[in-house]
């Protein structure tokens, strides 16, 4: 069985993107980035920048399923910012009828490191041995999106 799975951490100033592809019962890494918006860029543009760009990744990938990280409150600004953005990505992939799952922070470093309070340079080293990768994914936000497609992998 194989499947195409990709990640998505969600944000507005960067919002991280990972794709996976399982063969076998072993990930292979197809793609990882960013979608970047400008922080001086009127909101409702940045919002349309994730929209424009998420829809292209999408249609270029094709995958069979995505794994978007939950909501995780930090400041309430940020958080708020933070759900405008998600709330774009599950239009698009709603547009596209893929299923969803979510994981909180806490499960992603539980299932990559087998413990949830686990920090970010552990997860990103868990992430580069399940991909039998070189050194690790930059940017951050594409290595954190990297590891929600592997926990949806994990939790399958």
């Amino acid at each position: 069985m194989t499947q195409h799975i990709l990640g998505i951490d969600p944000g507005l100033a960067s919002l991280g993107f990972g794709s996976i592809h399982i063969t076998d019962n072993h990930p292979e890494l197809l793609d990882y980035g960013i979608i970047k918006t400008a922080a001086k860029t009127d909101i409702g543009q940045r919002l349309q920048t994730i929209y424009d760009d998420l829809h292209e990744l999408v249609a270029a990938q094709k995958p069979d399923l995505v794994a978007i990280e939950k909501l995780f409150f930090y400041r309430m600004g940020n958080t708020i910012l933070v759900a405008q953005a998600r709330g774009v990505v599950l239009l698009v992939l709603a547009q596209y009828q893929l299923p969803i799952v979510e994981f909180t922070p806490a499960q992603i470093k539980q299932a990559l490191t087998g413990y949830g309070a686990a920090d970010k340079q552990a997860v990103q080293e868990a992430v580069t041995r399940e991909l039998n990768l070189e050194v690790l994914p930059r940017p951050d936000d594409a290595a954190d999106a990297l590891a929600i497609a592997i926990t949806a992998w994990f939790q399958q």
